[in-house]
């Protein structure tokens, strides 16, 4: 989705103020504060009506509040889609947070949208991951941070990495390729 499509029909769901401050300076769109991880149940409703009508965009902080606010929203709402700001790329005075990045990588994770959940039947699986040695060596973990970083998947661990694969419609072919480009 190309920003100049952020209009009435777009929500984004964030943390807190300074992440909502931060978007609406160079966003038109309807911006919904969590303010926090606990995800207040008026809060939920709200975003659950607004699927009614919207696209609805998660991006919230790449931790564990952060992926608590994704997870509690995947559970209680169907439909939504998921940006991710690399944690490298929003750091400020030892704070990690959409608000702490800027306005260029915040427009490419809302280049780089995922599906909260599988379209399709899933293309990949942990065995794929091993085979690709991309699960279970020495130098695993520094390849999935690459094909993270290519595919714009956010920070994740094995499991999340292959959901938001298939979430992509990503297949092991792809992954291979990608790791030998």
């Amino acid at each position: 989705m190309n920003y100049s499509n952020f209009n009435s029909n777009v929500a984004i769901v964030v943390e807190g103020k300074t992440d909502k401050d931060l978007l609406s300076s160079f966003l038109e769109c309807e911006i919904v504060m969590t303010n926090g991880s606990a995800v207040p149940d008026d809060v939920v409703e709200y975003v659950k009506k607004l699927s009614e009508t919207k696209t609805i965009i998660v991006l919230t902080d790449p931790d564990s509040p952060g992926k608590r606010i994704r997870d509690v929203l995947d559970s209680k709402i169907p439909g939504l889609i998921h940006a991710y700001v690399p944690k490298d790329k929003c750091i400020k005075k030892h704070k990690v947070g959409v608000a702490e990045s800027d306005k260029e990588t915040i427009m490419e994770a809302l280049e780089h949208l995922i599906p909260a959940s599988i379209a399709t039947t899933p293309t990949l699986n942990h065995s794929d991951l091993v085979d690709l040695g991309l699960l279970g060596l020495e130098k695993s973990a520094e390849k999935r941070v690459m094909l993270e970083e290519k595919f714009k998947l956010g920070h994740t661990n094995c499991k999340s990495f292959v959901k938001r694969c298939n979430c992509l419609g990503l297949t092991k072919d792809d992954l291979k390729k990608a790791l030998y480009e």
